[in-house]
């Protein structure tokens, strides 16, 4: 259920008063900021891949590394497939890597493929939070795609203060509320003491001024 105060807080943010009309259509971020977690310890750090109730407006891009049926299956249904082959392309053109790594928002893999994805492509992909999942065996292809599609990636790193997306100005303001809603529920799953543990949250577009949602 989503509260009055988050609500409101997406209204004002979308409001021409702090959103002026831009010639693109913004994306709508959510700014947390935690107190008391010790974020220079690794296992205290938000590393989390949430699947956003309302869509994010617009679908991730999801990459595949596979051989065989399941890159076959997987070119109906992924934007691009990275075959064994591929994988040493790729690794011997850095600049291509960065690309791949900037351009799509979540990899997939076959879980025998995982050791020279790391060997390969880790020193491009992990900094980003890229590596690719591993795909389970007999896993259904274009469901593990289609749930991506509406996710996003969360990730603190040491910092106290870090941002995720939650939406497009477009979408509709009860929408945005709804996904930032399962944004903070999750990342008060993560913590020790809940929402005791978030200082404050704010809502915003990419360029407007940001409302404060706690």
């Amino acid at each position: 259920m989503v509260s009055t105060e988050v609500l409101e807080a997406v209204k004002r943010a979308l409001s021409e008063e702090n959103n002026k009309k831009r010639k693109f259509t913004q994306s709508v971020d959510l700014a947390i900021h935690l107190k008391d977690v010790d974020l220079k310890k690794p296992e205290n750090r938000i590393d989390e891949e949430i699947e956003l109730p309302k869509g994010r407006g617009r679908e991730a891009k999801i990459g595949v590394f596979a051989s065989g049926e399941l890159a076959f299956k997987a070119k109906d249904v992924a934007d691009m497939v990275v075959t064994p082959e591929q994988i040493k392309e790729l690794a011997d053109d850095k600049k291509k890597a960065k690309e791949v790594a900037e351009t799509y928002d979540f990899f997939l893999a076959e879980a025998p493929l995982m050791p020279s994805i790391g060997k390969a492509l880790g020193r491009i992909f992990a900094p980003r939070g890229k590596m690719p999942k591993p795909i389970p065996p007999d896993a259904d292809i274009a469901a593990l795609v289609a749930k991506l599609r509406n996710s996003i990636r969360v990730r603190s790193k040491d910092r106290p203060t870090f941002h995720c997306f939650v939406g497009r100005e477009d979408m509709g303001p009860d929408d945005i509320a709804e996904n930032i809603e399962a944004v903070l529920q999750r990342i008060e799953a993560r913590l020790e003491r809940g929402r005791m543990n978030i200082k404050s949250a704010h809502v915003s577009t990419t360029m407007g001024s940001s409302a404060r949602v706690i």
